[in-house]
């Protein structure tokens, strides 16, 4: 896909899905950038299974950026378990405004999302190769993001105990979930509350390709009200044997 065949579809995908707001050209071309990157390092290394230009931009990048409205202004957040760079590098390109931390445990995909955002100039990103849990036990970083944000990592309550840990009373924790998430949280609200969290509610953020096709998704928003006791996060043999 060329570059204007990529920014037509990216105006048709975003008009279509109101979920996220239309970047402007110049993250666009820096979207497309990622997609040129993206695709040919997939090619040895297993990135994504989604090879489509059309489905990269719905289910990858306006999926990604359905959290941005949610973020404050100048925000310090953490990707936990970012993977491929979902939803970290769409939102490093797109809000310029804020530092995000991408964690993930799989050194190599670290240092693929790492070397792509200094590819693309994102100087507020930064990688870190960790287990959340240890990262959350870690008392320089333990309570001190204004946000996580989680996207296609574990079950509710699994993430809850990972991520809440890492967010300053008063932040917040957004998991983005689809079709089930709403099950999920159902299950979920012991481990919240044990973690400090509160107020939580759940967002629409449905994807869709003009009738082609139709995806649920939704955000699941928690506030941080109280610190994590500082026996969470356990190690994740025990948070995934016996989830709170």
């Amino acid at each position: 896909m060329t570059y204007n065949e990529f920014r037509l579809e990216a105006e048709r995908l975003f008009e279509l899905n109101k979920v996220a707001d239309l970047p402007s050209a110049d993250k666009i071309e820096r979207l497309y950038e990622l997609t040129r990157i993206m695709l040919e390092v997939n090619e040895h290394m297993n990135l994504t299974a989604i090879t489509d230009c059309s489905q990269i931009i719905l289910k990858h990048y306006i999926d990604s950026l359905s959290v941005s409205r949610y973020i404050p202004e100048g925000a310090e957040i953490i990707d936990v378990g970012c993977g491929a760079g979902f939803p970290c590098l769409p939102l490093a390109i797109c809000r310029e405004d804020i530092k995000i931390t991408a964690l993930d445990s799989t050194a190599k995909r670290i240092a693929y999302v790492q070397q792509t955002a200094d590819k693309l100039g994102l100087s507020g990103l930064s990688s870190v190769a960790a287990r959340a849990e240890a990262y959350g036990n870690d008392a320089k970083h333990r309570e001190s993001y204004d946000m996580a944000v989680a996207r296609a990592v574990a079950d509710m309550p699994v993430l809850c105990e990972l991520c809440l840990p890492l967010v300053k009373v008063g932040g917040c924790f957004a998991a983005m979930k689809a079709a089930k998430g709403e099950e999920e949280f159902a299950r979920a609200t012991n481990a919240i509350k044990k973690c400090g969290g509160a107020n939580e509610r759940i967002i629409r953020a449905d994807l869709t390709n003009d009738g082609i096709e139709f995806e649920k998704r939704c955000l699941i928003i928690t506030e941080k009200v109280a610190s994590t006791p500082k026996n969470y996060p356990r190690n994740f043999a025990q948070i995934s044997k016996k989830p709170l």
